[in-house]
């Protein structure tokens, strides 16, 4: 688990762990992380964490956010990152070894029709709009393992093992407004970023029980259904209609 350790002048004041999806950062008492000093805003900043990933937020704060001296509004953490607020420091702690080339979810990027790559139904992955998606391209399958040889009719079979749990379905997004209306979008990994920068960003996450939304960026939240989710992830239904950055959308599952 992801962790920030807490300093000023050097010393060490706390260490928090980031069991929370959202862990704000401010001088009000009802922040997770509260810093009572003049420096720092009510609501300062705030981390979204997802898996094992984290993004930092700025919430347009007096004195602003810096990681290892750079002013940020929003900031993908990597570990050893140092958040600095006034004269407090957080450095972010997170020793998970990622394999070169293996991390799941691709940094936000934002795709224009030059850069399109067709996937193996031939379908265009397009951005939706000035849309981010952090999507690959789909991942061969894995070959199934093949099937021990049937045993001799002298020896008894093996007993046959109980059926897995089915795969969970392929996700799609499908945009139903705007210019691109149509395209279709394949949740194929684990996190798949879906937004406008500065506007509003929010995160699909593929789990072994289903997909989650989650927003991340901006003050409006996402809208799935007509209702407004909160800070919280919400699990994805088939066919839920989810509008983010004015552009409407469904999600359903592949057969």
């Amino acid at each position: 688990m992801a962790k920030l350790i807490l300093s000023m002048d050097g010393l060490v004041l706390k260490e928090i762990p980031l069991s929370k999806e959202r862990t704000t950062i401010g001088r009000k008492p009802h922040n997770d992380i509260q810093i009572d000093n003049l420096a720092i805003s009510g609501e300062h900043a705030v981390i979204v964490t997802i898996l094992s990933d984290s993004f930092l937020e700025d919430l347009d704060s007096t004195n602003g956010t810096f990681v290892n001296g750079q002013s940020v509004k929003k900031h993908f953490l990597q570990n050893g990152d140092v958040i600095e607020l006034g004269k407090y420091r957080l450095k972010y702690i997170n020793e998970v070894v990622q394999q070169a080339g293996g991390a799941d979810f691709e940094k936000t990027m934002v795709l224009r029709p030059d850069m399109m790559r067709k996937t193996v139904e031939q379908m265009p992955h397009k951005g939706f709009g000035d849309t981010q998606v952090g999507v690959k391209e789909a991942a061969e399958a894995m070959l199934p393992e093949q099937a021990p040889s049937p045993a001799p009719a002298s020896v008894p079979s093996p007993a046959v093992a109980p059926p897995t749990a089915p795969a969970l379905p392929l996700g799609s997004i499908q945009v139903l407004t705007g210019g691109n209306a149509g395209k279709e979008l394949e949740l194929t990994k684990t996190l798949t970023t879906l937004g406008k920068p500065g506007v509003q960003v929010a995160v699909i996450a593929r789990r072994p029980h289903g997909y989650f939304i989650t927003h991340v960026e901006g003050a409006q939240f996402p809208i799935v259904n007509g209702n407004t989710l909160d800070a919280q992830a919400h699990p994805l239904a088939d066919h839920d209609i989810i509008e983010l950055a004015g552009v409407k959308m469904e999600f359903f599952l592949k057969a």
